[in-house]
């Protein structure tokens, strides 16, 4: 089922969005990994990008977990194919405004420009604003120019609060911004 596509007269997949599963560990990590080693490329270490397995990320993953208070990932899918992810929660900010936060979002490399990160951003906008945040952060690595530009388009906004922390071995420096949602 899907929308004729005019150039070629042949039917185009429907996107899906849906929470994430215990079975889409490796397709999130696969997504997960292509995604560090185009976005990261120059500024962590090519070596690093280059060794990241997918097998190594999926098990690092607790989709389906039955506590409430832990982290969602919403996967964008068509015809079962993950294509993107994001997941979300209660900021781990040491903050006293209480806010969502966006964790992750990651669309594969394939489907940038596509609209995929947009549809999936708003589901995480709507999800936190539905479990009662009016405020949501995220934070993005200094470098990653795309994704500033994309976080900016949709509304976000810097609050010049920098961290440096380890993720996945490396150690990196991230700016925090925040946006009201919804």
């Amino acid at each position: 089922m899907g929308c004729p596509n005019s150039s070629s007269g042949k039917a185009r997949a429907v996107m899906t969005l849906r929470e994430a599963r215990p079975e889409d560990a490796l397709a999130v990590a696969r997504v997960h990994v292509r995604s560090w080693q185009t976005a990261y490329r120059g500024v962590i270490p090519d070596a690093y990008l280059d060794n990241l397995k997918a097998e190594d990320r999926a098990g690092r993953y607790t989709f389906g977990c039955c506590d409430p208070g832990a982290p969602l990932t919403i996967v964008a899918t068509e015809e079962n194919d993950v294509l993107g992810f994001v997941t979300i929660g209660s900021s781990r900010d040491e903050d006293p405004s209480q806010a969502g936060e966006i964790f992750a979002l990651y669309v594969d490399p394939s489907r940038l420009g596509s609209g995929l990160g947009r549809s999936l951003m708003s589901e995480a906008k709507n999800r936190l604003y539905g479990q009662g945040f009016d405020n949501a952060v995220l934070w993005v690595l200094l470098e990653n120019e795309r994704a500033l530009r994309f976080y900016r388009a949709d509304g976000w906004i810097p609050n010049h609060a920098v961290r440096d922390r380890e993720v996945w071995g490396v150690m990196i420096s991230e700016t925090r911004y925040r946006r009201r949602l919804p």
